[in-house]
């Protein structure tokens, strides 16, 4: 009898959460918590959860952050509050407000570090950067930060999946960095700034010689440093290009322009180029 009770009493409790989510589903127009939050007091922790999960399948994230935040605000020591910040956190990820999904992060982080979503958290703050690097236009301020977080998840979390998958998004920001100096530095190029054409290369194979950019860079330098008559810095840069990308397109037309002058691609006289030729010579770069 006891247990038919039990079954019973578990059979009505359920019965109850499914009521009372349909009722908080079906007055979705009566129910705004932004307008009256006292309205989701008479609700249980679980019930605004199941609430907030309903809004993210239905393709509705503001409105599910806003209910994630309410357990934090309605039960801010419960199991829920915890499992809600880092939903809070997804959530406005999915409606890309970056601001504010880092900033949950960042209190998800404080909050439970030793959590095993703190991973979790951390990639999606580094994501709040890296997944704006395409609409930020030449300021590269946003990439660096992106660089920074993703560093962080490596770092903290080598053995995770977030780890593997930062490691990938990190190359690819990195060189995105080098792709912004190489656009910079053409751009000075064709209106015959060499002197600032120069500078945007020399950064991409100081800086950034492990990136897909390289060999162009190299080839350009090529370019500008003949256009300014430093034949020495435009044999080097030739030479290395030579040495590092004998089979690429930049490598034969850097070959062509330089035997077109009379020159050989090869190190000639002392500047910064030189001694990076020494180097790669030695095997100690790239």
């Amino acid at each position: 009898m006891s247990e038919a009770k039990s079954q019973f009493g578990s059979k009505a409790t359920l019965m109850g959460t499914v009521l009372a989510l349909g009722l908080l589903v079906g007055c979705s127009n009566e129910i705004d918590p932004a307008a009256n939050p006292a309205i989701l007091e008479q609700y249980t922790a679980a019930e605004i959860f199941q609430r907030g999960e309903y809004e993210l399948e239905r393709g509705k994230p503001q409105d599910a952050a806003t209910y994630f935040g309410e357990i934090e605000r309605l039960y801010p020591y419960s199991d829920f509050a915890k499992r809600a910040l880092i939903m809070q956190v997804y959530s406005f990820h999915k409606d890309r407000d970056y601001p504010n999904s880092r900033a949950a992060a960042q209190r998800y982080i404080d909050f439970y570090p030793a959590s095993e979503d703190a991973a979790y958290a951390q990639y999606l703050l580094a994501l709040s950067y890296y997944d704006q690097i395409d609409e930020i236009g030449r300021d590269q301020g946003l990439t660096f930060q992106a660089l920074q977080a993703l560093r962080a998840v490596i770092e903290q979390y080598p053995d995770t999946e977030y780890a593997r998958s930062s490691i990938l998004k990190f190359d690819l920001a990195f060189d995105h960095l080098a792709a912004k100096e190489m656009e910079i530095g053409r751009y000075y190029l064709k209106r015959k700034h060499y002197a600032a054409a120069v500078n945007r290369f020399r950064i991409v194979v100081e800086d950034f010689q492990t990136t897909s950019h390289t060999a162009e860079a190299l080839h350009r330098l090529v370019e500008g440093y003949l256009a300014l008559g430093l034949t020495d810095e435009a044999q080097t840069a030739g030479a290395i290009l030579g040495h590092n990308y004998p089979s690429t397109l930049w490598y034969q037309d850097s070959y062509a322009l330089l035997t077109g002058q009379g020159l050989a691609a090869q190190s000639s006289g002392d500047n910064w180029l030189s001694s990076i030729y020494r180097q790669v010579l030695r095997g100690e770069w790239l």
